[in-house]
């Protein structure tokens, strides 16, 4: 196992799971936008915002793969279904604690359940398992984050040989 192949299946899980949640907004299956959610804490300029939301998502993507890595490490075994495994937990995690606890404490322009409507223009709060930004999308959040998870795992897997 190496830190090496942790980082490039990081690197490509990411891309397949920023681009799954791209393909789902463009195609109408939900209104969630990662790159805007996330650049949108740092600038509300909106052409900028997506700019450094790509850019945040690249690294949480890069740091969960560690995270990944030290877990295999850990269980001393790895592989696609350990991965997958974790990404379907990376998903819960993601779609309840990190977009409705975390991101909000941090995130200047993001709602939560409580703020009122017309207190400042925020971001929709997201909701549990991001509900509020189409029914579809806790389905294609937990797809495209088990896809990452078991890139990472095979990658991590590979580079053990």
């Amino acid at each position: 196992m190496s830190v090496w192949g942790a980082l490039a299946g990081g690197f490509l899980g990411t891309l397949v799971l920023t681009t799954a949640l791209s393909a789902g907004s463009q195609l109408g299956l939900t209104r969630m936008d990662v790159p805007f959610l996330l650049g949108t804490a740092c600038t509300d300029d909106r052409a900028r915002a997506r700019v450094y939301g790509y850019a945040l998502h690249f690294l949480a993507g890069l740091a969960f793969a560690l995270v990944y890595y030290a877990a295999f490490v850990v269980l001393g075994r790895a592989g696609w279904a350990l991965g997958l495994a974790f990404g379907l937990a990376h998903a819960l995690f993601s779609g309840t604690t990190l977009v409705n606890v975390l991101l909000p404490a941090v995130h200047p322009r993001m709602g939560t359940p409580s703020s009122a409507a017309d207190s400042s223009p925020l971001l929709e709060a997201p909701g549990f398992m991001l509900l509020n930004y189409g029914r579809a999308t806790p389905v294609l959040t937990m797809l495209a984050h088990m896809a990452y998870g078991a890139i990472v795992g095979a990658f991590v897997a590979g580079s053990a040989r």
